[in-house]
């Protein structure tokens, strides 16, 4: 089973390690994915992910603050903006547009109510 979640894990990583690199894919939930798996299968990969300089402070900052900090609030918000438009400029149907509505209205609500982060 540890190597089940290692796999998930490291899977994770990689999609997180992409989301860095490309505007539309998120970083931070495949993050706190990867931190979840690896809790599960090593101590060691966990704590080198949480500790990690540049990795680490958004693991820390929703693990022990449930917090999302400013930027990225807002670079998420962007990304699910430019997805709506992106769906509208190809022209779905008003059916998918309007769930699309909802469910990405519902995500954008979720992450602008939460922290900051926490204050020094």
């Amino acid at each position: 089973m540890r190597m089940l979640w290692a796999g998930f894990g490291s899977l994770a990583m990689a999609m997180g390690l992409a989301g860095v690199v490309l505007p539309l894919l998120p970083t931070t939930p495949f993050l706190l994915l990867s931190a979840f798996c690896f809790a599960r299968s090593s101590p060691r990969l966990h704590d080198w992910l949480v500790f990690h300089p540049r990795l680490g402070p958004p693991i820390r900052d929703w693990r022990y603050h449930g917090a999302i900090a400013r930027r990225a609030k807002w670079l998420a918000v962007g990304a699910i903006a430019a997805t709506f438009g992106i769906s509208l400029a190809i022209g779905l149907r008003w059916e998918v547009l309007a769930v699309q509505a909802v469910v990405l209205s519902i995500v954008a609500a979720f992450i602008l109510t939460r922290p900051d982060g926490p204050r020094p």
